[in-house]
């Protein structure tokens, strides 16, 4: 099943069990999916967007809640925190599973090995390669500098 058919299915249930903020997130998360379908059939994807770029939303949803929270807890306020840390659970309810640290740096030697990267100017290649398959796994803020220290030792 598709994301946006997860989601979709996600709304419907809390609808019937009358859950209101976990239906608020959803139906945050299903305008976001919209949106970008609009902006995609404005450059010709008739299609709207892919399972990818639904991860991406989602991923970039769930940072800018994270950022949120901690801003609301170094302003003191703990009640918004907490309600963006809920619809954080809800948001990841639908990423895959985050890759452990080894996992990571495995999927780097593998990304750089299958582009024969040898050099910082084959960072976009392999960042490229890791996004294609691993978009949602990864925080990829954090594998750049990875990345780039790999290619220059």
């Amino acid at each position: 099943m598709q994301l946006r058919d997860q989601v979709n299915t996600a709304m419907k249930a809390a609808m019937k069990e009358r859950a209101k903020d976990r239906l608020c997130t959803l139906r945050l998360i299903n305008a976001a999916i919209k949106d970008r379908d609009i902006a995609a059939r404005g450059d010709g994807k008739d299609d709207g967007v892919c399972e990818a770029e639904v991860l991406a939303i989602l991923g970039k949803m769930t940072k800018q809640r994270q950022e949120s929270a901690r801003a609301y807890e170094e302003g003191g306020r703990i009640d918004l925190a907490e309600q963006e840390l809920e619809e954080i659970k809800v948001i990841e309810e639908f990423l895959p599973r985050q890759l452990r640290d080894k996992e990571v740096e495995a999927a780097i030697e593998e990304a750089i090995s299958t582009t024969e990267a040898n050099s910082i100017r084959d960072m976009g290649k392999v960042i490229g390669h890791l996004k294609g398959k691993y978009t949602g796994q990864m925080d990829f803020g954090a594998v750049g500098p990875m990345v780039k220290k790999r290619l220059t030792t």
